[in-house]
């Protein structure tokens, strides 16, 4: 069976590069799989940060969307997959009108069954106020509800504080 990382941690706080450092330890071919969609130029900036620290070696696809799909496509015993991040695909599933119950559902399904090492990435946004708007209350309410799925299946979970990792589980 794979090994299953979960790293979590607020915006800014170096889940992206600590989880990419947990990639580079190993001996195998990583796949990155960006969630991120540029919609406006800072966001395009932050796409170009994130490219430029990895090298040539990394395999990328952007997956706005179908994330399961991708994993369960690139999945194989030499190949490690980065997620980067699961809070913006479940952005992106709200913003498309997709089924986030099933598909969270089919992701906590497919990474008991993933043939590759795979380590997510997800914003914790559920440590602030109650938020005011119904929409972003739904929001925190299925970012919590996926996170805590995907901590019950991992087999090591981070949480990132100023860029130092606390070790949650593992």
């Amino acid at each position: 069976m794979a090994n299953v990382t979960l790293v979590l941690g607020g915006a800014r706080s170096g889940k992206s590069r600590f989880a990419e450092s947990l990639i580079l330890k190993t001996n195998k071919n990583p796949v990155y799989i960006a969630t991120a969609e540029a919609h406006d130029e800072e966001m395009r900036r932050r796409i170009r940060q994130h490219r430029f620290r990895r090298d040539i070696n990394w395999k990328t696809l952007e997956t706005p969307l179908e994330l399961i799909r991708d994993i369960n496509n690139e999945g194989g015993e030499n190949r490690i997959i980065l997620v980067d991040c699961l809070t913006l695909w479940l952005s992106n599933l709200m913003i498309y009108k997709r089924d986030i119950a099933y598909q969270s559902e089919g992701l906590l399904y497919l990474l008991k069954e993933v043939r590759s090492d795979i380590v997510l990435v997800a914003n914790e946004i559920g440590l602030g106020i109650v938020p005011e708007c119904r929409l972003n209350r739904e929001f925190r309410d299925y970012a919590g509800q996926l996170n805590q799925g995907i901590a019950a299946i991992a087999d090591t979970v981070y949480f990132i504080v100023a860029g130092l990792p606390l070790i949650l589980k593992g």
